[in-house]
């Protein structure tokens, strides 16, 4: 793996597209009280994502007594499994598993998007982390508002307060990245996270521009062209606009926590990442954007259409700054399913040769997709071939 260090690309990128300034926002109900003892700090990475259906209350009564035998149930079987970092899903649908002056509380706490449950579930997850000695990273979809006609949005989430932040793609909604008052809100939410939760870090997932029609933010960028004596193309308008967030969010946590850590989990596929105008390649390359990247490599060990190794050897190919740790994110929930051709059915040990895999190139761990598999009957025996390795 070739590494070097260079000032971020975004600085030179914006300065021709966008005015930046780092919104103060609304100022912080409370102060967090950081526990006295530190995050662990173990030199492999064994990350487990807990999504925010593991976390669903359907099919339990809504109390907090519930809400912590969940997640007592989440934490206890991800440390005796050996897994030492939770990612856990706290802001799925422009919504929030917190105490949050932005976005409402999510559904999946009462049945309904807005409706407080009567107590904070991040506040007790970082605790009980805490005291199982488990990181914990807050899973943030930063522009994702609703990918379902499902479901229904809350008088006082953002969208329905000024639609004007996001556009309906297909059956989803989702909002702008080219819009400077949707980069403030997200902002506004990471920073009332990391003031207020005993968090080791935030991660963004996978979703950034949901399509590359032209029409999704051609009101910004006409305006954009017009004021702009050498206006830069769509595309790289585009992966400008992302990249602003992304250096902003990575400013912003660690002048605030020093000791936090900011990550994303593109795709795996590096072309795809590039289709949603993820810029992978300076985010991993160029201090200032991220201290970590996990590419999603679900991908088998023979998928016809692109093998694990192949798709591992194109991120570990790319040029890293010192400061970027690369971990991997692995299928979990592909395990004894006919995924990728069938080729998940070759043996039930896939998991643990790419786990393998991932050691021989002396990364820095992984993340396995998701706690459901921990306790999948088709993933059983691929899981406990896991955790054999797991010492």
């Amino acid at each position: 793996m070739k590494v070097f260090s260079k000032l971020p690309l975004v600085l030179t990128i914006v300065t021709l597209v966008l005015i930046v300034a780092l919104s103060s926002g609304k100022s912080a109900p409370k102060q967090v009280r950081q526990t006295s003892a530190k995050p662990v700090r173990p030199q492999e990475i064994r990350g487990l994502w807990v999504s925010y259906m593991d976390l669903d209350m359907s099919g339990t009564d809504r109390s907090f007594s519930a809400f912590k035998k969940k997640f007592n149930h989440i934490a206890d079987t991800a440390k005796k499994d050996k897994f030492n970092t939770l990612i856990v899903q706290v802001r799925p649908f422009s919504d929030a598993l917190y105490n949050s002056s932005y976005f409402p509380y999510s559904h999946i706490l009462t049945g309904t998007q807005g409706k407080n449950p009567g107590y904070d579930p991040l506040e007790y997850m970082c605790s009980y982390c805490k005291k199982q000695k488990l990181g914990i990273h807050a899973w943030i979809n930063p522009y994702r508002v609703r990918n379902t006609e499902d479901l229904i949005l809350s008088e006082n989430n953002p969208y329905n307060n000024n639609k004007s932040l996001g556009t309906k793609v297909g059956k989803g909604i989702y909002y702008n990245p080219a819009n400077k008052n949707v980069r403030k809100l997200i902002e506004n939410g990471i920073k009332e996270i990391i003031r207020n939760y005993d968090v080791d870090g935030i991660q963004f997932d996978d979703y950034f521009y949901p399509t590359k029609s032209k029409k999704f933010d051609s009101a910004e960028y006409n305006l954009y062209k017009n004021n702009s004596k050498n206006a830069l193309s769509l595309k790289a308008w585009r992966i400008a606009n992302v990249n602003t967030l992304i250096a902003e969010c990575y400013g912003l946590i660690h002048n605030i926590k020093k000791d936090a850590v900011f990550g994303i989990s593109p795709q795996g596929n590096i072309d795809n990442d590039y289709g949603m105008y993820a810029d992978v390649k300076s985010w991993c390359s160029k201090y200032g954007y991220i201290d970590y990247i996990c590419p999603q490599l679900y991908y088998s060990l023979k998928n016809p259409a692109l093998e694990f190794e192949t798709a591992l050897n194109n991120w570990t190919s790319l040029d890293y700054s010192q400061s970027v740790k690369l971990y991997i994110g692995l299928a979990g929930y592909k395990t004894g399913t006919d995924s990728d051709s069938g080729t998940w059915n070759y043996s039930d040990n896939i998991i643990q040769q790419e786990v393998a895999l991932i050691r021989k190139k002396k990364l820095s761990g992984f993340m396995l997709y998701s706690f459901a598999n921990l306790e999948s009957k088709k993933a059983a025996k691929e899981v406990a071939n896991l955790i054999k390795i797991l010492d």
